[in-house]
């Protein structure tokens, strides 16, 4: 047996009866076998970005296709932290904290605020100072909206999509979240924003973002993920931030048509792997990117909104198989 064969077990059955049908009427009856290879050591890494700290994590060899990998709310790259090592063997990859999260910079939001187009640039420039020139995209939450405003910003950098509930659709939000994201951008009132404020504190946190879609298996989710996002929201400040993204998420919404328009004339190599007991970003919104990208492939999982800290393995699988029918870059 060789030492790939033992690092990770190749798909089967199991897994296969976990995923939704794919695009075209396809079935997902079995997931495409592949040896598993040794990771890469990854990196924790700094680069200055118009005066900012970003930080980053990054793994596998430059020369290799890249993956960038955005994260959602309230989290930062430390999501990826089991995933990077399923990946790395075979590419590069870069994971980075937005500017206000996790070990980044966080300037005062009192003297700038902070906006979903503030996030989407300054990531750009993180990849501009690393020299990525093309690579693959994987937004999930709060990566929808910076990882879509960076497609439109350049559109030929993209190689591949993979969406794991990343919203572009509102058929994705039910009524009552999408009234929320528009309450909390049009109601200015000192009342509304100390809900928001009360969104970013610790009971929130845990039992209504990690624990709220896994209310029989909690052992799923590590209780290092809301600990190390709980310890960058100690700061009023820090938590000012994130507030200030969610009265700005309401302008994503009013966005989505063009990211469906980009969808619909660039036609990406699509991969979608989404939670579909997500009751946040229902599974609605999945299959929504279907209406502008009927070729994408689509995966419905047997997990919630962090499906990759509850499935890292099922969804590295899908991710290689993937990118391996992507064109290769010279």
């Amino acid at each position: 047996m060789s030492l790939s064969a033992v690092m990770v077990p190749v798909a089967g059955a199991n897994d296969a009866t976990q995923a939704g049908p794919l695009a075209g009427g396809q079935s997902a009856d079995v997931l495409e076998s592949t040896d598993a290879v040794w990771p890469t050591k990854t990196y924790y890494r700094y680069a200055m970005v118009e005066g900012q700290r970003l930080f980053y994590r990054e793994a596998g060899e430059q020369h290799a296709q890249t993956i960038v990998l955005l994260h959602g709310y309230p989290a930062s790259s430390h999501s990826y932290r089991e995933l990077i090592p399923l990946l790395s063997g075979r590419y590069h990859v870069v994971a980075p904290d937005y500017m206000g999260s996790g070990y980044s910079d966080r300037p005062d939001p009192e003297e700038q605020p902070y906006t979903f187009d503030r996030l989407a640039r300054y990531t750009e420039g993180l990849l501009k100072a690393l020299g990525v020139e093309r690579y693959s995209l994987y937004v999930q939450d709060f990566g929808a909206p910076v990882g879509f405003r960076m497609l439109l910003n350049d559109p030929d950098k993209l190689q591949g999509l993979i969406v794991q509930n990343g919203n572009a659709y509102l058929a994705g939000l039910t009524p009552a979240r999408q009234a929320f994201f528009k309450r909390a951008h049009q109601d200015t009132s000192q009342a509304q924003r100390d809900m928001l404020y009360a969104f970013t504190g610790q009971q929130a946190i845990v039992e209504k973002q990690y624990l709220r879609d896994v209310p029989t298996m909690p052992h799923v989710m590590s209780p290092d993920s809301w600990t190390h996002d709980l310890h960058f929201l100690e700061a009023r400040s820090d938590r000012m931030i994130q507030v200030q993204l969610l009265q700005d998420y309401y302008n994503n919404l009013l966005d989505y048509p063009a990211w469906q328009a980009y969808l619909r004339e660039r036609q990406p190599p699509t991969l979608i792997v989404w939670g579909k007991h997500d009751s946040a970003f229902i599974a609605a919104g999945a299959e929504a990117y279907l209406q502008d990208v009927p070729n994408a492939e689509l995966h419905l999982l047997e997990a919630g909104h962090f499906a990759v800290e509850e499935k890292p393995v099922e969804i590295a699988k899908y991710i290689v198989d993937f990118m391996n029918r992507l064109p290769k870059v010279e």
